[in-house]
């Protein structure tokens, strides 16, 4: 390619770009902020035998999907549009969780960015004839909202209330910038809030 055509590819690339940010700006500033009440989401699932492994315990990858709707829904709940997923962080299972234990997955969205949504996940197990109920595992999943032909769209702002929504507000930008690090996506040093966690200022007596 010629110097006259890279230039020309430049130019073309940048009024795309330029665009992109109108079209983004124009639909945020048509958007009401909501709540992370307003996508909270409660799912049920009884444990049956075929979501079950030879030792009678919920197979991970079931538990994975049902953890993948529900968050799903609470995203589709704050954008009010489709959304995909984009990443899911470390998920542990502290206890195992039986044959017949209902699951219960409570999710909603901690924080909103340009066009996606982090959302958080608690998974509990409870086996009602014995009345015994424990949690099993938590997570953060990443959903991005997209029209109908898989363009990325602006989403909603979100206005934490509670002490917990506030905390988990805060920590969800730290969160991102560990996965854009972790995913070649951002350089450790432009990760200025999660850089804070490990460098404090000094102190100037």
């Amino acid at each position: 390619m010629d110097r006259v055509g890279g230039l020309q590819g430049l130019e073309h690339f940048e009024k795309v770009k330029q665009a992109n940010l109108i079209y983004i700006f124009a639909q945020n500033s048509n958007m009401k902020d909501k709540t992370p009440k307003e996508s909270h989401t409660i799912m049920n699932e009884l444990v049956l035998p075929n979501d079950t492994n030879t030792l009678q315990n919920l197979m991970g990858g079931r538990l994975l999907h049902w953890m993948d709707i529900a968050a799903a829904i609470s995203a589709q709940k704050h954008c009010n549009r489709i959304v995909v997923t984009a990443s899911v962080d470390n998920v542990s299972f502290k206890h195992s969780i039986k044959l017949g234990d209902v699951v219960t997955i409570e999710a909603k969205v901690t924080r909103a960015f340009t066009t996606s949504v982090e959302v958080r996940l608690d998974v509990w197990a409870q086996n009602i004839p014995s009345g015994t109920k424990v949690k099993s595992n938590e997570a953060y999943y990443t959903f991005v909202a997209v029209d109908q032909s898989g363009r990325t769209i602006p989403v909603p702002s979100i206005q934490p209330e509670t002490e917990e929504d506030k905390l988990l507000y805060a920590g969800a930008l730290r969160r991102r910038q560990l996965r854009l690090i972790l995913g070649g996506k951002m350089k450790p040093d432009d990760a200025t809030e999660l850089k804070a966690l490990f460098f404090a200022e000094p102190k100037v007596d």
